[in-house]
């Protein structure tokens, strides 16, 4: 866990990669001590993005991904290294794209399980920190033991919080909080997953669901989730936790693996002759009981199969249930408001059959929400999709009370005093959000377009020009530049 994350140069793997569909050719390398990222286009439209590498972000026992800067916004390389193709390969969602991608904004939510002390971004962006994103590389003793200020200096006499003498749901929060994905989490109401500390329950901050019939094996970072539909944890209850067979505070190595893993597995099955008759020719339980397979969701990474099945091979029972109904796990007190901001995550995700339950469940806590920021923006998202805009201006009038900066309310409210010719104010409010997230394409050409709309076009082609040293590669946004230059030299401004 301390290698989790850590300054680009710890563990930079020098290596090109071409993606085809671009015809762009990355690099990542040591340039006199610095760590760098390039990509060339062969056509050389671009010409060549030169990136100064920060931050490794990964142990490299998967994979490992870099992390760079740009006027304090921060973002996460579009390709990442993969321990078992030992190569690089685009992030996921990038390998078809047709473009150069745009930058990726790292959010302090992405952040959380592999660095300590994560800061949240500035008010009213996703990615722009003035100050360190983050006060410690890796993941800290405080990450597990919480706040150990007072333990130092007394000389560990003040106590820390010890996970093994906390109740089995605080117990287990300590590794839920990075180690449980499901199909979706969304922050509960008012709490923020950067809130929670060892002591705390995880459900306090963040709910978890899964799809009906979600299969177990197909998910990165479902472990706890697999144990939990072990026979092994079934049977066991509230005595087996992740620390049962894990020690955070150790790895083995390669020649101890085999025998520290059936020790744990002794440990319970203790029966006088077990150890002796049960395949002596084989030690190594975890190559029966918890094969590795390909996480379908993530190209080049191999998931252990925590399920800890007796038969692994044996033909599984198809599950038949509806995979577009969404259960909570982990989670108890779980909300309608919870349910309904997950499906509106999964729509934001690309799968448009949760639009409908997200569009109803959000209209019906619409009276519970008047103080609920994120739900709200969801809400006016939803409405303005569906062309009710008295919903839709109301929830973003609302969000703008709580939080004069939110982008989502700015430029969403923006659109709609353009579409009503009112572009003195549509540009005013897009340029407040455009301050402070310069790097956000779509943002960008929203201003532009309205800039030109009102007459503006040096202002025009001064935020395109600002967004494109984000975004070099984005040919929407150089098209869009080409087009009001086009304009201006024909008798526009």
């Amino acid at each position: 866990m301390a290698n989790a994350s850590g300054a680009a140069m710890e563990n930079l793997k020098p290596a090109t990669f071409l993606h085809k569909p671009t015809n762009v050719k990355y690099k990542i390398s040591n340039a006199d001590g610095a760590a760098k990222l390039t990509a060339t286009a062969a056509s050389g439209a671009i010409g060549s993005i030169d990136r100064t590498l920060t931050y490794f972000l990964g142990s490299g026992h998967l994979g490992v991904t870099y992390l760079y800067s740009i006027d304090h916004y921060l973002f996460e390389s579009p390709i990442a290294w993969y321990a078992a193709s030992n190569s690089y390969d685009m992030k996921p969602g990038l390998a078809e794209m047709a473009q150069s991608p745009p930058p990726l904004p790292m959010q302090s939510s992405c952040m959380r399980c592999h660095m300590s002390a994560v800061q949240k971004s500035d008010a009213g962006t996703i990615n722009r920190y003035e100050g360190l994103p983050f006060l410690h590389s890796g993941i800290t003793c405080e990450a597990c033991h919480g706040d150990a200020r007072q333990h130092v200096l007394t000389r560990g006499k003040a106590a820390i919080v010890n996970p093994t003498k906390l109740d089995a749901d605080r117990r287990d929060s300590v590794c839920i909080s990075c180690h449980l994905e499901g199909d979706v989490s969304v922050e509960r109401a008012g709490h923020s997953g950067l809130e929670y500390r060892p002591g705390d329950r995880i459900s306090t901050y963040l709910a978890y669901y899964v799809r009906g019939g979600a299969d177990l094996r197909a998910r990165g970072v479902s472990e706890v989730e697999q144990l939990s539909q072990s026979i092994c944890k079934r049977m066991s209850g509230d005595k087996m936790s992740c620390s049962s067979c894990h020690d955070p505070h150790y790895t083995p190595d390669a020649q101890h693996r085999t025998s520290f893993y059936r020790n744990k597995c002794l440990a319970c099955h203790s029966e006088p002759k077990f150890a002796a008759t049960h395949h002596p020719e084989n030690q190594d339980c975890t190559s029966c009981h918890m094969p590795t397979a390909a996480a379908a969701n993530i190209l080049h990474v191999a998931w252990t199969d925590h399920r800890i099945l007796r038969v692994p091979n044996a033909a599984e029972e198809a599950r038949k249930s509806d995979e577009h109904t969404l259960t909570p796990i982990f989670s108890p007190g779980a909300s309608d408001r919870d349910l309904a901001m997950a499906y509106y995550q999964l729509l934001l995700e690309g799968d448009r059959t949760f639009e409908p339950k997200a569009w109803e469940m959000l209209k019906q806590e619409q009276d519970s929400l008047a103080n609920d920021k994120e739900a709200l923006d969801a809400l006016g998202n939803l409405a303005a999709e569906r062309k009710d805009r008295p919903t839709a201006e109301s929830a973003f009038r609302r969000v703008l009370e709580l939080d004069p900066h939110d982008l989502t309310a700015l430029s969403n409210l923006a659109i709609f005093r353009a579409r009503e010719g009112n572009l003195k104010d549509a540009v005013a409010m897009l340029r407040t959000a455009f301050a402070r997230n310069e790097d956000i394409p779509g943002l960008a050409m929203n201003l532009a377009r309205v800039e030109c709309m009102a007459g503006d076009g040096a202002g025009a082609r001064t935020t395109l020009q600002t967004a494109l040293t984000y975004s070099p590669g984005l040919d929407d946004m150089r098209q869009l530049l080409a087009q009001i230059n086009d304009c201006s030299a024909k008798g526009g401004r």
